[in-house]
């Protein structure tokens, strides 16, 4: 039982620490992406966007090897043996140096000549362009060899180094936007070097902090067959899946500015931007919550492995409609004080995107309970023939004339079905208590969704004027949601544990008592 209350102190305060570095890192990406945005204009903005989803065609590989690395360090720690933790920290960096030298070679062919024949980028801008490609890619291969080491942050679970690193990574964004004011140089270029720099002084500062305080990262001259079959057969099949969710977010990215061209990207990154910036609320959450999964199967706590999912998938949802509600009834006001310009599209691409992540950060707990058992063949060739309905879908629905934003509806019906397809295989594969889950999970999530939606709504079209408006919608949609989710959202027993919190930590509240 003192272990069970310790797991779940560690996961409140590796939480804690998380949500104190999203919060820095949100304020600064904020302000950067805005002054970015400004500064660059339009046209330099989408260049940047849409080269960076180029480079990310390649990286199907890393996220593949990454969660083959984070799941088999994980693995091997809640067994206690870190001598295979070592042996498997050592082999990645192998594995990853191979990685980077393949990378560089397809980069630079492919990759290359698809961005000087294929992508829809004005003629005067190419070298700024060509530029930024060669400072993405080596920004890729620098993060690439960082990932050994973040795997092992993770997996014992230091997320307070993130909290602190994150203070210094704001410093120095802040620092880059302070120099592309003042520079005489092409400002793009200016950008993208100074970004790069970033990643090298970060990926240092982690490696650092593995060696002094983590053994199993102290590198050493190795080959183990057995572990790199180990990780290359995890990650081959990990490969269909990282292939389709590369095509289903970067390959849209592209399609549009094949059809619209780069002012459209400029829409779409700063979508990305405000979407991404919500979604790290839910992804620390969750970060707190995966590396207690893993070493659960591990350790055969299969009960407790279960309840893990149930909650992280519950709250997760919870979370991002806490978020979204307010957001997506007041994007256009939010743009418009944020952004000097805003892009046409970017407010019903944010709308549409946060539906997308909302379903995805409730699904998520599910793969994470495939990735702890490990054998992911059959469920990644299924997954993956589902999620790349999403290219050939938007390629036609674009050809054909419907409007830009139709390829987010899309993906938001491919995304219901990757759900539906998820929850079919685990509970027949896996013998994941789905009827149970159902009950207590989405059955849960579908009341709260039903009742909290139209009172926001009705305020936002029965009230006048901007501001009134604006701080109406939000107060509501909080109050609406809070008051939803306890009432609707939480059985007898988490409200009493969220009375006893309250309780403990408001002082009003605890006199009363």
């Amino acid at each position: 039982m003192s272990t069970v209350s310790g797991n779940n102190k560690r996961i409140a305060k590796n939480t804690v620490f998380l949500y104190f570095r999203m919060f820095v890192m949100v304020i600064v990406s904020l302000f950067t992406s805005r002054v970015v945005l400004d500064v660059l204009g339009a046209e330099d903005y989408g260049i940047y966007n849409i080269i960076g989803g180029v480079i990310v065609l390649f990286s199907f590989l890393n996220a593949a090897l990454n969660a083959a690395t984070q799941r088999f360090i994980n693995f091997n720690l809640g067994k206690n043996d870190f001598k295979q933790a070592n042996s498997v920290f050592c082999m990645s960096l192998n594995v990853y140096a191979i990685l980077s030298a393949v990378i560089v070679i397809l980069a630079e062919t492919i990759g290359l000549w698809f961005v000087n024949t294929q992508l829809n980028i004005p003629e005067e801008r190419m070298d700024a362009a060509n530029w930024v490609y060669q400072c993405t890619i080596l920004t890729f291969i620098i993060n690439l060899i960082r990932i050994p080491y973040n795997a092992s942050i993770l997996a014992y679970e230091r997320m307070d180094f993130y909290a602190y690193t994150s203070l210094g990574e704001a410093v120095l964004k802040l620092l880059v936007v302070y120099l592309l004011y003042v520079s005489f140089y092409d400002k793009l270029i200016v950008y993208a070097l100074l970004y790069t720099v970033v990643s090298l002084l970060m990926t240092i500062i982690y490696k650092l902090f593995c060696i002094r305080n983590f053994e199993i990262c102290l590198y050493r001259r190795t080959w183990d067959k057995h572990i790199f079959q180990g990780l290359f057969g995890f990650t081959g099949w990990s490969l269909f899946g990282s292939l389709a969710t590369m095509s289903a977010q970067q390959g849209l990215n592209i399609l549009i500015n094949v059809f619209y061209g780069v002012t459209v990207n400029a829409a779409v990154g700063i979508a990305n931007q405000v979407c991404g910036t919500v979604n790290q609320f839910v992804s620390n959450f969750q970060m707190a919550f995966r590396p207690q999964i893993v070493k659960d199967y591990a350790a055969g706590d299969f009960d407790r492995f279960y309840r893990l999912i149930f909650s992280s998938s519950k709250f997760s949802f919870y979370l991002m409609f806490l978020l979204t509600l307010p957001i997506m009834f007041t994007i256009d006001t939010i743009l418009s004080i944020w952004l000097v310009d805003v892009p046409q599209y970017t407010a019903i691409f944010c709308q549409l995107i946060l539906i997308i992540l909302i379903i995805e950060a409730t699904a998520a707990p599910l793969w994470m309970s495939v990735e702890a058992k490990g054998n992911i063949r059959n469920y990644q060739i299924l997954m993956s023939c589902v999620i790349l309905l999403n290219f050939p879908l938007s390629y036609m629905a674009l050809n054909l004339g419907f409007p830009v934003y139709t390829v987010w509806c899309i993906k938001i019906f491919v995304t219901l079905l990757v759900f539906a397809t998820r929850c079919w295989y685990i509970n027949k594969k896996l013998g994941f208590p789905l009827k149970d889950y159902c009950k207590e999970v989405l059955l849960s999530i579908f009341m709260v969704s039903i009742i909290g939606l139209p009172i926001p709504l009705v305020i936002k079209m029965s009230i006048d004027g901007l501001w009134v408006n604006f701080i109406s919608v939000i107060v509501t949609s909080v109050l609406v949601a809070i008051i939803d989710i306890y009432m609707i959202g939480l059985n007898s027993s988490e409200r009493r544990i969220v009375k006893d919190i309250l309780q403990k930590k408001v002082p009003f509240l605890s006199k009363k008592q």
